[in-house]
């Protein structure tokens, strides 16, 4: 049974079964294009709660208007070719206006059964509000059980915490040796790819829990894709540096420091301290004697800022984080002094 579900895919599996008891329950019930309710849960079955809920409302809302519109045009003009166009030239641009267009394709659907039976009667409407229902209701009840995917978040988030140590290594040796590794780039692909991933998961996770809040991951990963963004400066002040000073050692030593320490749990305000020392410590040395010697460190100082940069995105992190948040997802850690 896992085999299948990894081939063809869980959704796959719960809108097939969904729809094919929506068709079955309006049979049963007597209702005519039982099948337009096996349609109506295939276009309503969604990868989280909170869209499919969303849905189910703009599919209510749509239908409503749908054969409101398809009365009024029917009994004006008829049950003809043209009278269909006339009632989507009306139904369309009112339903994006109301924000109901993920609608407009199944209400349009259930809205040609009156223009076949050439009936807008009461129980042709009440038929087609019958499949909607059905069908609209048996996706909410297949989208209440969602896989939990907090286990592969919390695998995203070790895998990118990994690759930006590997990365922080890499431009300590880069500052230090005036080489660029070869797998660099591979690197920063590599990160931007887990970046992609766990923001993906951990949006969806926070979609399909409605009481309890996963927010936490969601800001997590932004915070990540913000530091993802200073490495790429980082990386490219390194270009600049050609020729090995006494800086070099200690901004390599330093970047070496942020490496190690790199970790969820810390709020980074031990090495922003650090940081600003070294800091001082560039403005207090004497000035430089060549263009060389100026350019280097230069790009150095730059190099130095953006790294203070990354160390503040994480501590403004830290501090928006509430009780429960800290509770929850960091519980006795909270205490650790790594980033």
């Amino acid at each position: 049974m896992k085999a299948l579900k990894k081939f063809i895919g869980y959704r796959t599996i719960k809108t097939a079964v969904g729809a094919a008891i929506a068709v079955y329950i309006a049979q049963t019930l007597g209702l005519s294009y039982a099948i337009s309710a096996g349609v109506v849960t295939v276009l309503s079955v969604q990868n989280t709660k909170m869209k499919s809920i969303e849905m189910a409302i703009a599919r209510l809302g749509s239908t409503t208007l749908g054969l409101l519109v398809g009365a009024l045009v029917f009994t004006l003009f008829g049950y003809t070719a043209l009278s269909f166009g006339i009632f989507l030239i009306i139904f369309i641009p009112f339903a994006a206006k109301m924000n109901l267009q993920d609608g407009i394709v199944p209400s349009t659907v259930l809205v040609t059964h009156l223009w076949i039976e050439n009936s807008i009667a009461l129980p042709w409407m009440l038929n087609e509000y019958g499949l909607l229902i059905i069908g609209a209701g048996i996706a909410l009840i297949f989208n209440i059980h969602m896989p939990n995917i907090e286990k592969e978040i919390r695998e995203d988030q070790k895998k990118v915490e990994k690759l930006i140590k590997e990365i922080l290594r890499d431009l300590s040796n880069g500052i230090q040796t005036q080489s660029v590794n070869i797998g660099q780039e591979k690197l920063y692909r590599e990160l931007d790819s887990a970046l992609k991933s766990g923001y993906e998961r951990s949006q969806r996770l926070s979609s399909n829990n409605l009481k309890k809040s996963f927010t936490y991951y969601v800001k997590y990963m932004e915070m990540r894709i913000r530091q993802f963004e200073i490495l790429k400066l980082m990386r490219s002040h390194l270009s600049r540096i050609s020729k090995y000073y006494e800086q070099n050692r200690l901004v390599g030593a330093l970047t070496e420091l942020v490496a190690y320490q790199f970790d969820e749990l810390n709020t980074g305000k031990e090495l922003i301290e650090d940081l600003r020392e070294y800091l001082d410590i560039f403005r207090s040395q004497k000035l430089p004697e060549t263009r060389e010697e100026f350019e280097n460190r230069s790009s150095l100082y730059q190099y130095v800022t953006d790294l203070h940069v990354l160390l503040l995105i994480k501590k403004d992190f830290s501090d928006s984080l509430s009780k429960e948040e800290i509770n929850t997802f960091w519980k006795t850690k909270t205490e650790s002094t790594e980033i």
